[in-house]
């Protein structure tokens, strides 16, 4: 029997996907497992998968369109079947006509889920900035463009493609970008986390010398390139480790003080920034972390990424160093209750006993929710990520 396909919820905070690509025309046959269409959430592009057998019998949105989770999508079903009433029932539906719930997580999305010890705490909700108009040098100009349209009812595509209305004209030579899935979310999230989480910031200069002479050496003996930031991402989960107080997420009822230590590791993308996450980051050694991060940058870059690989981290480490950013005060990634900002590491004249003689310095600050962690606790965990990385031999173990 035929039935109406909705888009499904592809990660936990998806409202609404792109529909990128097809990989199923009309009238191909369709088994459990296979691909029917790319699919761009918030965080990824992502493969949405058949659990039916059956012939896929009516595409109802084309490439490109962007659609409310839970809205329809397509008709599978036997060759043959009439499918007048679905389409009108879809058609009816994307209207608004009628509702209908917005379906279950993924399986792979549950049990990622179920992975996950934290529960997200819902978001605030956000009034938006009133818009701002423009100006030329003779004063107000234009009125401002309206503001970008939220999740709302899908609308079916006719047989025939309708023509794209043309952007409105810009009153200069700006270049006009439409905001992606990723750019809305994190545009989204950076207003809730700033507006909702209380921050707080602390701010301590490392000894990198040690640690340099420690990466040059492991690279050596292993014959394998550690960056700094690997470096970084083990002093984290260890001083975590150490300062299991500051491991926790705030929620309506608790303060969840996590038992595994995950680390999210900030990777700009083309399109914005992603957060693969490193689990068990304190069991795993310098060489099983620089080849992890590795990897998951690089999907990251390709938008190949799956859903569990981009959830449930526990601290979030943020380096801006390789652009030579000295330092700089990240904004936290909820339900994280704090990240980690890293700064280049920087040649310096220090002082040791009486002589001044060149050193290398890095400065890193931990912005914190002080929902969580207050000074102190951030201080101690902030001295013990500076000790090891100062001590660096314990990154070895």
């Amino acid at each position: 029997m035929a039935r109406i396909l909705d888009m499904p919820r592809l990660a936990d905070t998806m409202e609404q996907g792109v529909l990128r690509k097809w990989r199923k025309n009309e009238g191909e046959e369709v088994a459990p497992g296979e691909v029917l269409a790319e699919v761009e959430t918030d965080k990824a592009t992502m493969d949405f998968e058949s659990f039916d057998e059956g012939v896929l019998l009516k595409r109802l949105i084309e490439d490109g369109a962007t659609v409310p989770v839970g809205s329809p999508i397509a008709i599978i079903g036997k060759q043959g079947d009439d499918i007048a009433k679905l389409v009108e029932e879809a058609r009816a539906r994307a209207s608004g006509a009628t509702g209908k719930p917005a379906p279950a997580p993924s399986r792979a999305t549950s049990a990622s889920a179920r992975r996950r010890h934290a529960p997200r705490p819902a978001p605030a909700a956000i009034r938006p900035a009133p818009a701002l108009g423009t100006t030329s040098e003779d004063g107000p100009a234009v009125a401002p463009p309206a503001p970008a349209p939220g999740p709302g009812p899908a609308h079916l595509v006719p047989e025939r493609r309708a023509a794209t209305r043309p952007a409105p004209a810009s009153p200069s030579d700006d270049l006009v970008k439409p905001l992606s899935m990723m750019r809305r979310t994190i545009a989204r999230r950076m207003v809730e986390s700033k507006t909702t989480v209380p921050h707080f910031y602390l701010t301590a200069e490392v000894d990198m010398d040690p640690a340099m002479e420690f990466r040059h050496q492991v690279g050596q003996l292993n014959n394998t390139t550690l960056t700094v930031n690997h470096l970084v991402i083990k002093a984290s989960a260890l001083g975590l480790r150490r300062v299991p107080e500051a491991n926790a997420s705030f929620t309506e009822e608790a303060i969840i003080q996590h038992a595994r230590v995950d680390i999210s590791m900030a990777v700009a993308i083309e399109d914005g920034l992603v957060t693969p996450v490193i689990r068990d980051a304190d069991k795993k050694t310098l060489g099983q972390i620089a080849n992890e991060a590795r990897e998951l940058a690089a999907r990251a870059r390709e938008r190949k990424l799956r859903v569990e690989e981009i959830t449930g981290g526990t601290f979030s480490v943020s380096n801006l160093g390789m652009y030579g950013i000295q330092q700089f005060d990240a904004i936290i990634n909820p339900p994280e209750g704090a990240i980690l900002s890293v700064g280049t590491v920087r040649k310096v004249p220090v002082v040791k006993g009486d002589a001044v003689v060149p050193g290398r310095r890095m400065t890193m600050t931990l912005s914190c929710d002080h929902r969580v962690i207050d000074g102190a606790l951030g201080a101690k965990l902030l001295q013990a990520i500076v000790s090891i990385l100062e001590r660096p031999i314990s990154l070895a173990f």
